[in-house]
């Protein structure tokens, strides 16, 4: 029997939801593909034509959760560049946050600095989606083609604003916004200032 687009969408969404609940209960490294599919209701195997590993699962769940915070994001006019990008980060993290307990164990595997990535790997799909957003806002401030340095050190600053924040306990995450807010300082301020030339000392 042939299965439709949308029994292969229900089945894909089901897979994801009973990861979470999973990923949540026993934690991210002591849950299995074979565990994700016995409570999904199908075969090992089967998962396997909807993701190719665990890693892959774990992705799919945060990009929707970041596509969600993109159309929930409100740039306000007159914002700053680093309180745009604060509000952009913000929103995703706050996203997440159900996610929280189990994704430090997560980022480790698939946002590791260390590991390396090919372009179709779980960890640089949610790299890729989410530099091109921080690009939208820096085109919208008159930065259109950010150096990739500039990219990369804002991805490093990035990624350790969230490993921090996976394991805040402060009241609210106070410590994280503080710690988010220097590090967009800090990016902000290495970055060129749109139409700012380059003046070279003459030599006599």
């Amino acid at each position: 029997m042939r299965i439709t687009a949308e029994a292969k969408t229900a089945t894909r969404e089901r897979i994801i939801k009973v990861a979470a609940k999973l990923f949540t209960k026993e934690g991210y490294d002591r849950t299995t593909t074979r565990d994700i599919a016995s409570a999904s209701g199908i075969a090992a195997g089967t998962l396997f034509n909807y993701f190719e590993s665990k890693e892959a699962i774990v992705a799919a769940l945060i990009s929707e959760a970041l596509a969600r915070a993109e159309q929930a994001v409100d740039q306000r006019e007159g914002e700053s560049l680093a309180e745009g990008l604060f509000t952009f980060i913000w929103t995703e993290l706050s996203t997440l946050r159900v996610y929280r307990k189990f994704l430090s164990e997560a980022a480790e595997s698939i946002l590791s600095p260390l590991r390396r990535h090919s372009r179709e790997s779980a960890g640089e799909v949610i790299r890729t989606n989410h530099l091109e957003g921080v690009e939208q806002i820096l085109a919208s401030h008159g930065i259109a083609s950010p150096s990739a340095v500039s990219m990369q050190l804002y991805w490093t600053l990035y990624l350790g604003v969230f490993a921090y924040w996976a394991t805040d306990n402060s009241p609210k995450q106070e410590d994280t916004m503080a710690l988010l807010d220097q590090s967009l300082r800090l990016f902000v301020t290495a970055l060129p200032q749109p139409g700012a030339g380059h003046h070279e000392k003459q030599s006599d």
